[in-house]
């Protein structure tokens, strides 16, 4: 699991859903949360949250897809790459920031990714969940 602390930095309701933007680092996130602030006491502007995504959900394209719903656009660099027979498991940084995207190997093998390779890592908003930092 990735986890990132983040600085909420708007947020915008409707019913029972919000859309939360949060800063990490330079970066924005962007997040669907089936909450409101009237209902979460973390859910605040300026409130920091712990911003969480799995590993099998980090997409990894190699040159910047254009005209993408995808809202999480991450440029990182590959530090590092453990592959297996099947999967493929990618450390990739952006800014003092290190998340994980696990991947296949053919998926690795047809981007021909290599270590220090510049990718875009894209997270779907519904796939980013928040917590309160303790």
């Amino acid at each position: 699991m990735n986890i990132l602390k983040g600085n909420i930095t708007s947020i915008q309701g409707s019913e029972s859903l919000s859309l939360v933007k949060i800063a990490v680092g330079s970066i924005t996130f962007t997040a669907i949360i089936i909450d409101t602030p009237e209902s979460e006491t973390y859910f605040k502007i300026g409130n920091t949250v712990n911003v969480y995504f799995k590993e099998t959900e980090v997409i990894i394209a190699k040159n910047e897809p254009l005209n993408i719903s995808i809202q999480n656009k991450i440029l990182c660099n590959i530090d590092s790459m453990k592959q297996g027979e099947i999967l493929s498991e990618l450390h990739l940084s952006f800014g003092e920031f290190t998340i994980k995207s696990l991947i296949t190997t053919n998926a690795v093998k047809t981007l021909n990714l290599k270590n220090g390779d510049l990718v875009l890592a894209l997270i779907k908003t519904n796939e980013v969940s928040l917590s309160p930092n303790d």
